[in-house]
């Protein structure tokens, strides 16, 4: 498991950090971290593929821009995801991103935890040597 919840660091909500030697691949592993969230994402195919482009103020404001993006994705295509491939240029804070998944199907993907926003409390993103690290509060 790439990502583990912080159940000691949430009330009502969920946290969850994430560790990874590259900024693609953190920015992948909150994405999985997310949707495993709300439903097994072992359940969901990839059959429906979207693309998505992004940018921001800084590393941070962009990981919060993108899961917040697929939250909406979620809610406005009613669409779960289980794949992603994310290309983040460091230096334009900016990112190209594609997901693969389903229409949800609650007989199929059985809802754990419907999630509602990502929040900015304890929201973080971290250059520690080698590793990237994130951490990540969202509103159920």
């Amino acid at each position: 498991m790439v990502f583990k919840f912080l159940e000691e660091e949430a009330t009502a909500d969920i946290a969850f950090s994430a560790e990874n030697s590259s900024l693609n691949g953190l920015f992948e592993d909150c994405a999985k971290a997310l949707f495993e969230t709300m439903v097994d994402t072992s359940l969901v195919k990839q059959k429906r593929q979207k693309k998505l482009s992004l940018n921001a103020e800084s590393i941070e404001q962009l990981l919060f821009k993108f899961l917040q993006e697929l939250v909406y994705l979620k809610d406005v295509e009613y669409t779960v995801y289980s794949g992603f491939k994310v290309k983040v240029d460091e230096k334009q804070n900016s990112l190209e991103a594609v997901m693969k998944g389903e229409p949800i199907d609650q007989t199929k993907h059985g809802f754990r935890e419907d999630v509602k926003a990502v929040t900015l409390h304890l929201f973080e993103v971290k250059k520690q040597g080698n590793k990237w690290t994130a951490k990540v509060l969202v509103d159920v």
